[in-house]
């Protein structure tokens, strides 16, 4: 009785893996770790891209992977996770202001605050939300800053949507057709995961090259000698 009733017990659920998320909760899952990685700045670490590319592989018809999903049933999810999960970050930003960051003792959070800041600033608002969905972690922050430096609320709600809405369906529907087109894809989902994820630092990684090469040119060279008065 004890063994038949531990085989049939669920498998603890991997937060950080998309395949276990998918597996145990489906297109719900993906609505719910969308909107807490987009609207709460504890879903930071959350896995969205690799979430979103995984299940548009898996809503391909055969697909041998643990979990079958409706293609259908992902992009209305997907989207609606991540539409809703923006507006509600940038409603607690508006409420909590810097505040809620001020809190936090997470060092990604304010690094990453900090870059989005630098978008908002570089770019604009409006290409800055587009862009912040791409990047992890700082799509997590510049909602809420958003909302505590007082960016338009209807500048903002387009924004976000047109950026929301291309990216996940975006990565969704990669997924899907990479599934479509090559055979038994799924047995490979580990390493395109990986690849996905390295994809989505490649900005960070830019990033911080830029901020480097920009600090260093700041910089005087250490063997240049300084002219003193004449």
């Amino acid at each position: 009785m004890a063994v038949s009733a531990l085989a049939t017990m669920p498998q603890a659920v991997n937060l950080l893996d998309a395949g276990s998320l998918l597996s145990a909760f489906g297109a719900l899952g993906i609505a719910v770790v969308l909107f807490a990685e987009t609207g709460l700045l504890v879903g930071f670490f959350l896995p969205g891209d690799s979430l979103l590319f995984t299940a548009g592989l898996l809503s391909v018809p055969g697909a041998n992977g643990s979990a079958h999903l409706a293609l259908g049933q992902v992009l209305v999810a997907s989207v609606a996770g991540a539409l809703i999960g923006a507006q509600t970050g940038f409603w607690i930003g508006r409420r909590g202001g810097r505040a809620l960051l001020a809190r936090s003792r997470a060092r990604k959070l304010h690094e990453a605050a900090a870059r989005a800041e630098e978008l908002l600033d570089r770019y604009g608002h409006a290409k800055a939300i587009v862009l912040a969905r791409f990047v992890p972690v700082v799509r997590t922050v510049l909602n809420p800053l958003a909302g505590a430096l007082n960016v338009s609320a209807r500048v903002f709600t387009l924004w976000q949507i047109a950026g929301g809405a291309f990216w996940t369906v975006g990565l969704v529907l990669a997924g899907y057709a990479l599934g479509s087109s090559v055979p038994n894809v799924d047995r490979y989902l580990l390493p395109l995961v990986a690849l996905v994820v390295l994809v989505s630092l490649i900005p960070v990684a830019l990033e911080v090259r830029r901020s480097r090469r920009t600090a260093g040119e700041g910089t005087p060279a250490s063997g240049t000698p300084e002219e003193g008065p004449r």
